[in-house]
């Protein structure tokens, strides 16, 4: 079994108007764009209370980043109350979205995630002695690496809502 390790839990909430199907899209862009080897949908339920509508989605995305480390996000998006809108930017008028949305975003580092390192007591005993004694530095930067990629994701869906509700 793979070791795995919490490296960050984070969350966003957004009130007000975005556009959520651009928004969608945005996310699950800017894992393929920083070269993610997938994004599994585990969840989606959506429940309809006439024009209200609120959305549960769960992701998982996961990056293989050597043979021995993968980052792996967990983000769940709750959308409630969210409804469509007519807006107008620059002087056009576009359909929009309102409600409140709250993004919560967990990464993991997991080490050797296809469990070479399981065949046996001793094999196990080995790992842990190369994770805490040869290899500490190189556990230390891929924990970086992973809060650095969450805090990335994070700020950026931050920056696309900022910019959706200032125009």
């Amino acid at each position: 079994m793979a070791e795995k390790e919490l490296i960050l839990k984070e969350k966003l909430e957004h009130s007000g108007i975005f556009d959520f199907p651009s928004f969608y899209q945005f996310a699950h862009s800017w894992f393929k764009e920083e070269q993610y080897n997938g994004v599994d949908e585990e969840k989606y339920a959506e429940k309809s209370d006439g024009a209200k509508r609120d959305i549960d989605i769960e992701w998982k995305a996961y990056k293989r980043v050597t043979d021995y480390f993968k980052i792996e996000h967990k983000v769940k998006y709750e959308i409630k109350g969210l409804t469509e809108v007519e807006v107008e930017i620059d002087g056009k008028k576009k359909n929009m979205n309102k409600g409140k949305m709250t993004v919560e975003i967990t990464t993991t580092l997991v080490m050797d995630y296809d469990s070479k390192w399981e065949t046996s007591p001793f094999s196990r005993f080995m790992r842990d002695l190369y994770n805490k004694y040869i290899i500490p530095s190189r556990v230390g930067s891929m924990r970086d690496k992973a809060e650095s990629n969450a805090q990335n994701f994070k700020g950026e869906l931050k920056a696309f809502l900022d910019l959706t509700a200032r125009r």
